[in-house]
Order: structure tokens, then sequence, then C-alpha cells
């Protein structure tokens, strides 16, 4: 027992929760043994290389995998471990960029599928489960509870292009191009002049975000361009504002530690409180029944995770293997 003492008497505080029955503790863990199981068949590591990245969610027994879009290694050696098995040919078959999902396929016929629950519908409160981080054989598990109502989560700042536009230009020209943003992907280039977007004539910077504030995070749109005298004609991808110009955070941000770099811009989000780094996300979300009730899509702050409900979730999988396959 702790004891304070001071002008007021002596005063008796509780022993603080002993370290095994805390959410990550050896306790609470062992409760979870039967969802751990669950984590261990039916999702995958993703690896480039030996380092992991994230995770995914095994939706066939033949091989197919949805995970985090954004995370997946750029390097050429992406692999995936399922349960204890390492593949090392896996294919980015489809990516879905207003959810941030890529479907995967490795090679293989007994993988065992996630049982999706009935709904993602649940009350706050509610106890979930997903991955934490790994061993080398061994999936370990973090719990927590779903924090807020399911709902959607705009882009954070707005949507926007991934351009900075010349301050004393009277036309939307551009200054230069932001890393790693739509623009960039689409080579969009300094001194490129934005005539329309969507076919919408844009003549002044203020009509360019007037042309954008209805944007989703991960739409396209369509520009309109001059280039040296000539008209070229691109589709870039929206991103979330501040997701770009992650030099203006907030004192929230800069308390958050390791947030995922797309964490917003969702049509619909079940939030939950799991500590999980940007490392464990893509993975499935379980309820206490080991049903996946969730795909666990971005880290947003010390205290915000989020996942993609089930019924959404589902209809990705179905979406994206029929894109797929021939």
């Amino acid at each position: 027992m702790i004891v304070f003492a001071g002008l007021l008497g002596t005063v008796k505080g509780q022993q603080s929760l002993e370290s095994s029955y805390r959410t990550t503790g050896s306790a609470v863990v062992a409760a979870f043994e039967a969802q751990r199981q669950v984590l261990q068949q039916s999702s995958a590591v993703i690896l480039d290389g030996r380092k992991e990245t994230g995770y995914g969610v095994v939706i066939s027994a033949d091989g197919y995998i949805l995970t985090k879009a954004s995370e997946l290694p750029k390097s050429g050696g992406l692999a995936v471990t399922v349960n204890q098995t390492n593949y090392h040919e896996v294919k980015v078959l489809a990516e879905d960029l207003v959810w941030d999902v890529a479907l995967l396929k490795i090679e293989s016929h007994d993988l065992i599928p996630v049982d999706y629950a009935p709904t993602s519908d649940v009350l706050q409160g509610t106890w979930v489960v997903a991955n934490g981080a790994t061993s080398r054989t061994t999936r370990r598990l973090l719990a927590g509870i779903v924090s807020a109502k399911t709902r959607e989560i705009p882009a954070s700042g707005g949507a926007a292009l991934g351009v900075i536009l010349k301050v004393k230009s009277k036309v939307p020209q551009v200054e230069a191009v932001q890393q790693k943003s739509g623009a960039e992907e689409a080579g969009l280039q300094k001194d490129d002049v934005i005539l329309s977007i969507d076919g919408k004539k844009i003549e002044k910077v203020t009509e360019l975000n007037d042309a954008l504030k209805d944007g989703k995070a991960g739409n396209l749109v369509h520009l309109l361009l001059r280039r040296k005298g000539e008209e070229v004609s691109v589709d870039v991808r929206l991103a979330a504002r501040a997701e770009l110009f992650t030099d203006q955070m907030d004192r929230n941000d800069q308390m958050s530690g390791d947030f995922s770099p797309r964490r917003s811009g969702f049509p619909r989000a079940l939030q939950h409180d799991i500590l999980g780094s940007r490392a464990v996300q893509g993975g499935p979300l379980l309820d206490l029944d080991g049903r996946c009730i969730g795909m666990n899509i971005a880290r947003a702050n010390r205290s915000e995770s989020f996942a993609i409900p089930v019924e959404e979730l589902k209809g990705l999988a179905e979406r994206l293997m029929k894109q797929a396959k021939p």
C-alpha cells in the first residue's frame, strides 16, 4: 500500500494494478489465447526482406490476402508469412485507393481464412483483439475496446493534389510537387499550369480550392494541364492535406509516436483503443468469438486506431478478387 504524509495527515492510496493484469500483461494475454490462435492462422505478416512492415487478412484458402496498400514495401523485397510458412513469391493483384487496401496473392491451397462476424455494430466498450509485434514464428496479440461509434473519417485538413502553387502567379501554376503524393505519382512538374479539374475550368487558386472541397482521399481527379505550351491530361490521386504536410503537426501528433502516414479519408471506420504501432496495421480485428469484425487500417494517434468495418471489408474482398481474376 502507498502512504502519503502531509499537512492534512496520512492519506492511504491503493497499490497500482499488478503488471500481469494490465492490457499487455501476461494474465490478460493468456485470457485471449483462443483469439491469438486465430491471428496465428488467419493473419499474414507482411515483410520487406526480413523487416516486418505490417499485417494482412487471409480471405481465402487459396492464397488471397488483404493488407494496407500504402505501407507495402516499394523495394521489391515483398514477402509474406502465414502461420509459420514463409512465401517469397507475392503478387500485388489490385488496389483500392479510397480504402487504402491492396489484394495480395501467394501460392497456397490450405490457408485458413478469417471467419467474418455478422456485423460491426457492437457496443462501445466491447473487447477486441488485434496483432501486436510478432516473434519469428509466433503471432502476439494486443487487446482493447471499441471506443467510439462507427463513422466517416474525413480527409484531415481537406483533400489535396500534392502541389505547392506559385504565390505571385495569376494562374494556378505549380511551384513544387510534394513527395509521395498523387501529383508526384501522376508526373506533375514545376511550372505546370492547371487548366481544369474533372472538366471544370480553373483560372484562379480559389477556384482550385473550391473544386477540391468535396474530394475524398484516394479518389482520382482528372486534370488538364498546360506544360511548355502543350496541353497534357493526367489522373491524380487525392490525399489528405495534413498527411502531405507532415511538418504541420499539432501537440497531440507530437505526443502520439509512430502514427500511420495515411490515417484519414476513410468512408467509414470502426474506432478502438488498441495501442498498436503503424507496423501492426493491415491485419484482422477480432471479437471475443475470434470472428473478424474489421481490418485495422490506421493508427491515428496515441489513443485512436481505425478499422474498416466487416460489412465494407467483405465488399472490398469480393470486388478486388473479381477485378483481379480474368
